[in-house]
């Protein structure tokens, strides 16, 4: 698990964090917007990057997108950060598909120098048929 979703704040220390009232959290939770880990004893537990969503969350209603609005331009954002992430994954397979296969051209190229032979030049009389 990564340092910044290790569940470290209670309720209270995150909302502090982020700005909101606890019972701002509750709702967001409700609505689907974030979902903190749980102790054995039910207590939530809010890690860095939940504090780091429930920022966002903030920003985008205090512009005044709604609720709703919230959810879906965080699961586009979420979209797009997979999606850039395996564009930059498949970018890394083509550039080292791309050094195989240059690798592989040079090796053939030194491969077939070896076969060559040199032929001494001559001078080669072609015949015409009549």
């Amino acid at each position: 698990m990564e340092h910044s979703e290790r569940a470290l704040y209670i309720i209270s220390v995150a909302a502090e964090l982020a700005g909101v009232h606890p019972q701002t959290l509750r709702i967001y939770e409700r609505k689907g917007l974030i979902e903190p880990q749980r102790t054995q004893g039910r207590s939530r537990r809010y890690s860095e990057k939940d504090i780091a969503l429930l920022r966002r969350i903030q920003e985008l209603t205090n512009e005044g997108v709604s609720l709703v609005g919230v959810r879906k331009i965080i699961d586009l954002e979420n979209d797009l950060a997979r999606a850039q992430a395996r564009i930059r994954e498949l970018q890394q397979a083509l550039d080292r598909a791309h050094e195989d296969l240059v690798e592989a051209v040079q090796q053939a190229h030194r491969e077939h120098r070896r076969d060559l032979v040199p032929v001494p030049r001559a001078v080669v009389q072609v015949r015409r048929r009549a």
